[in-house]
């Protein structure tokens, strides 16, 4: 592991006074024999396009080997397209062996957030990150947290700019493509600093691929998940709540509310749904300063893990039991938070689909 200064990203202590930061990481990794790129749980085409984009960067300055891993399940269509169709060699994080001559590289997250599986023992070198979520970054060496940025891909794409470093296709596909999604929705959660690497990596790109991977088809598990979220979403004011009794995959909860949240009604949109002995919560906001991941912080409190960005944000608690009070008594004190933190009056929801049309269509 290569060696840390006493505090995060010190560039006196390390004799780097003055360099740019994709100069200072790229100092700190001089002595490492290796280089692991970890990321959160279920991997997003940011955090994907991210480790691409270093590790390019690194075997292209250092040439040192490197390795880019995967933290759980990657079960979203469009996901597993991009992993398919760029031909991306991911390590699973829980075989990885560790070496005395790592050095361990965290991108689009931070340590002790509750997002990873990978030993807490496992030092890091370095965190690169455009999360707001607070993390415990005590004795890393080097920081980048840009929290005005909206994707760490264009942190990525900067560094790869400033070391002029030439991007091959399959980098910039991954890259482009990785900032796309972290500014779908609108409002947009987009910088100048994000349209300008979009612009960049444009004609870089392979946009055959991209258009392969936007469109990925859809098993039949995910039509199954729409239908029970429409069936149990209950409306109240300008907030949606869906709950699923049993998602497929964890991802499916997101899918859930990037789907509801164009419902012209609302501002708001959650679901929470029940993966093995977990409540996976996702939220949307259609709003200006939303502040969805501290909302969802303040909803979630001490029961679980949560966080993300002004209109988007993700979650999970663990389920002291699978049975159906059980789950229910903790989505109804969910609901009783999210009307609070939206100060939104607690009344009794209204049924998106009501259950009159529901026994018509199951009747006809």
């Amino acid at each position: 592991m290569a060696r840390r200064s006493a505090e995060p990203d010190s560039p006196a202590k390390s004799g780097t006074y003055g360099l740019r930061r994709s100069d200072r990481f790229l100092f700190g990794l001089q002595s490492a024999e290796r280089v692991v790129f970890v990321s959160h749980v279920q991997p997003d085409p940011d955090s994907l396009g991210s480790m691409l984009g270093l590790s390019h960067m690194v075997e292209q300055k250092l040439g040192k080997p490197t390795l880019i891993t995967r933290d759980g399940l990657i079960s979203r269509a469009e996901n597993r397209a991009m992993v398919e169709v760029l031909h991306l060699d991911l390590a699973r994080v829980e075989d990885v062996a560790w070496g005395p001559g790592d050095a361990v590289v965290m991108v689009d997250s931070q340590p002790k957030t509750g997002r990873h599986t990978f030993a807490e023992s496992v030092p890091l070198y370095a965190v690169i990150d455009h999360h707001d979520t607070p993390g415990d970054l005590d004795g890393v060496a080097f920081t980048d947290i840009r929290a005005s940025h909206g994707a760490t891909c264009t942190v990525v794409t900067k560094y790869l700019r400033e070391q002029d470093v030439p991007i091959p296709e399959k980098v910039a596909t991954a890259l482009l493509y990785g900032i796309e999604t972290e500014m779908v929705g609108y409002p947009r959660e987009a910088s100048p600093s994000d349209d300008d690497a979009l612009i960049f990596l444009y004609p870089l790109a392979d946009k055959d691929l991209i258009a392969q991977i936007r469109n990925a088809r859809l098993p039949h598990s995910h039509f199954e998940c729409m239908l029970q979220a429409m069936q149990s979403s209950f409306i109240y004011d300008r907030l949606i709540i869906s709950w699923v009794d049993s998602l497929p995959q964890p991802e499916q909860a997101a899918e859930v509310v990037d789907f509801m949240i164009r419902f012209d009604k609302v501002d708001w949109a959650v679901c929470g749904g029940v993966f093995r002995d977990q409540l996976i919560l996702s939220v949307r906001a259609a709003k200006e300063d939303a502040r969805a991941g501290e909302i969802l912080r303040q909803v979630v409190g001490k029961l679980g893990r949560a966080g993300g960005h002004d209109r988007r944000a993700g979650g999970c608690i663990k389920l002291p039991s699978t049975a159906t009070s059980a789950v229910e008594e903790i989505q109804a004190e969910l609901r009783r938070r999210f009307l609070k933190a939206l100060k939104i009056e607690d009344i009794r929801g209204q049924r998106l689909v009501p259950l009159r049309d529901m026994l018509q269509n199951l009747q006809s």
